[in-house]
């Protein structure tokens, strides 16, 4: 998988996510296998460049290559001009937003309120990709509604200004997140332009992944929602589809292990005060679907130190490991059966928004 002179080590992309794909998530995720994370998305707003977020956001220290920064906004000077910020923050691809289907985002004509207008769409594009001499890749959804999918538009207006890659939610912005993705789409796109197409909505297995590549002969695929609380998603995607088998599901002190270095790296990236409150949504999805889960994340919500947080994660998987020596973690929807079935239960996906 090549996005201009950059080439992935494999086609699994972290997608982009508002409050999750912070430095500390995508090393992780890359440590874990993924070939490439976005970043969260960065504003087009000059005036907020100073803003503590916006720094934070902009900072790759220590990220393994290639980086790619997501920026948002709608006019096409000012997302040019964040173009350049980023490229000189060390940005080596930059990805534009167009799929983002939250409110905020859409009622300034921003995210996946942009493919209402396809001519704005080919001014920004123009625009960014003239800006800077990095990469520009693009994020779509298949259009605005039902009635209104214009993906095979947009790609052919991104493919004629230069984008260099092209993602694909299979949903239209009014779907949101409900229903299920459709693949489709995605397919007529792929099959209509010449640059790379990664796909992304819903792969959540390794088996949806390979059925993904397959009905949408996309050249890689993009995983959000599934890798929040299992970034090892990515090590058993890349093995089905290089072996197809299964790796053996990650016993649980290997998930105690890697929640504790993710902690410790957010309370490095934040600080203690906001690390120890960015760190509660990654505890909630590590152990969401373990026993006492619910009751612990109730109790550890409420504490106020890293230390007496670090604490908890300590006890819980301690009490944890009283079960068996080589318990594993499994999805919700897997055949666990057998005296540790009680152990496994709840969904490990809550909504987030994806971008």
């Amino acid at each position: 998988m090549k996005i201009g002179t950059h080439t992935l080590k494999n086609n699994l992309i972290v997608a982009p996510m508002a409050g999750v794909t912070d430095r500390p998530f995508r090393q992780l995720c890359k440590r874990m296998g993924a070939g490439m994370a976005v970043s969260e998305m960065v504003t087009s707003n000059s005036l907020l460049y100073g803003s503590a977020k916006t720094l934070r956001r902009a900072n790759h220290e220590g990220e393994v290559e290639p980086i790619s920064v997501q920026i948002a906004g709608a006019d096409p000077v000012m997302l040019a001009e964040a173009a350049k910020y980023n490229a000189g923050q060390g940005a080596q691809i930059i990805d534009i937003n167009m799929g983002c289907p939250a409110k905020k985002i859409c009622n300034v004509m921003a995210g996946s309120a942009l493919l209402q207008d396809e001519a704005l769409v080919a001014r920004i594009l123009d625009a960014v990709v003239k800006a800077v001499d990095v990469p520009i890749t693009l994020k779509i959804r298949t259009g605005w509604n039902q009635d209104n999918r214009n993906a095979l538009n947009i790609a052919r207006i991104a493919e004629s200004s230069g984008i260099q890659a092209l993602a694909i939610h299979g949903r239209t912005r009014a779907c949101g997140y409900s229903g299920d993705a459709e693949y489709e789409t995605i397919a007529a796109v792929k099959a209509s332009i010449a640059i790379p197409v990664i796909a992304n909505g819903d792969i959540t297995t390794p088996e949806k992944a390979r059925h993904v590549l397959a009905c949408t002969g996309a050249d890689a695929i993009m995983i959000g929602r599934a890798a929040m609380g299992r970034p090892w998603i990515f090590r058993e995607i890349e093995h089905y589809l290089q072996t197809g088998t299964h790796l053996p599901a990650p016993r649980v002190d290997e998930i105690h292990r890697v929640m504790m270095t993710h902690l410790q790296d957010l309370y490095q990236f934040y600080g203690e005060y906001t690390g120890l409150r960015m760190a509660r949504k990654h505890i909630s999805w590590y152990t969401k679907g373990l026993v006492g889960s619910s009751q612990f994340r109730h109790m550890m919500n409420q504490l106020q130190t890293v230390e007496t947080q670090l604490a908890s994660v300590d006890d819980f998987f301690s009490a944890l490991g009283a079960y068996s020596e080589h318990l594993t973690y499994q999805l919700a929807t897997a055949d666990v059966g057998g005296a540790l079935a009680p152990i496994f239960a709840g969904k490990l996906a809550p909504t987030v928004i994806s971008v």
